[in-house]
């Protein structure tokens, strides 16, 4: 089974970043064969700065590279390094009715939130359709609000195929109901937008105490049993803890014997400790980047190898030479 997931390199990773997508995302490594590419093409749509574009995917790389992703389990590249998915793009585009995009509730949805209308923005599913027919992947994790992109991609691989034969596979969504919504350090939803994020790669544990410390909690005073249900703090760490870990966080809480400052510093300790092995790829990563280039390129080649024996069937279709 072909799996493929596209991560848009949006800057500095949070912990919510992390259990919401990335964390089920490398467990994939597992369950069948793993395609992950960085959608450099994709970030475009809403990209005005290119050196800074060329700063975040080279972050997002090494990231992804220090929090599992691995290069020998995983076919792992860059977008703009198979050139072809343009080339299908376009192809693709031939079979895209108009109001089947302008149905697009992703499209509607940024518009509203001020982001320019343009054709990139618009034909954002043709080209995510391009990326999933041109691998024939069978299953893609996606996010509920994506859902509709796949049946997208499904309607459009289905117009080809009726038109040319059964040449593109029809793919399927994965989606992990069982995924964490995390809460931020003002109990939203974790978002950079919001401000309320913990960075997974915090400079120093100062630091990422003193994010923890702004959490906001009850004021319950010091000697008092505390809820932990509700507890945006216990949240948090719960994330990082197995059922035993919870049980004695649990009666952590009940004793009466610590308070929210207690709480807040074993949370910092337990994000501290969980990407501690991440910490020091990472650094590693950044001292070797031509070993980074290597395996983006090793991968390229792999999906640039599909990609040619696809193309070729897909242009002797449609009479390109």
């Amino acid at each position: 089974m072909r799996i493929l997931t596209g991560i848009q390199a949006s800057g500095r990773l949070h912990i919510g970043n992390y259990f919401g997508a990335m964390k089920p995302m490398i467990e994939l490594q597992e369950s069948g064969e793993l395609f992950t590419f960085i959608a450099n093409y994709h970030s475009l749509t809403t990209s005005k700065d290119a050196k800074l574009l060329k700063k975040l995917t080279l972050e997002a790389v090494i990231d992804y590279l220090s929090l599992g992703i691995d290069p020998n389990k995983t076919t792992f590249w860059v977008q703009s390094d198979v050139p072809q998915v343009l080339e299908l793009y376009w192809i693709l585009s031939k079979f895209t009715p108009m109001g089947l995009l302008e149905r697009a509730h992703s499209y509607k949805d940024k518009v509203a939130k001020g982001i320019p209308a343009n054709h990139a923005l618009f034909s954002y599913p043709v080209l995510m359709s391009a990326d999933i027919l041109l691998l024939d992947t069978n299953r893609v994790p996606v996010g509920k609000d994506q859902i509709q992109h796949i049946e997208i991609t499904r309607d459009i691989a289905t117009k080809f195929n009726n038109e040319y034969g059964e040449i593109f596979t029809l793919p399927e969504y994965m989606v992990n109901d069982e995924v964490a919504t995390v809460s931020g350090i003002d109990g939203q939803k974790m978002s950079k937008s919001y401000d309320n994020a913990i960075d997974i790669f915090m400079e120093s544990e100062k630091k990422l105490q003193k994010r923890c410390n702004k959490i906001i909690s009850s004021s319950t005073p010091m000697g008092e049993p505390l809820e932990y249900e509700g507890c945006n703090i216990y949240n948090l760490a719960s994330l990082f803890l197995d059922e035993e870990g919870k049980k004695e966080l649990q009666a952590r809480y009940k004793s009466g014997k610590e308070g929210y400052g207690h709480f807040k510093k074993y949370l910092k300790e337990l994000i501290w400790s969980e990407f501690e092995e991440a910490r020091e790829k990472r650094e590693y990563y950044y001292n070797n980047i031509d070993e980074v280039k290597d395996i983006l390129n090793d991968g390229a080649k792999r999906v640039q190898n599909i990609a040619n024996k696809k193309m070729d069937i897909v242009r002797d279709a449609v009479g390109i030479i």
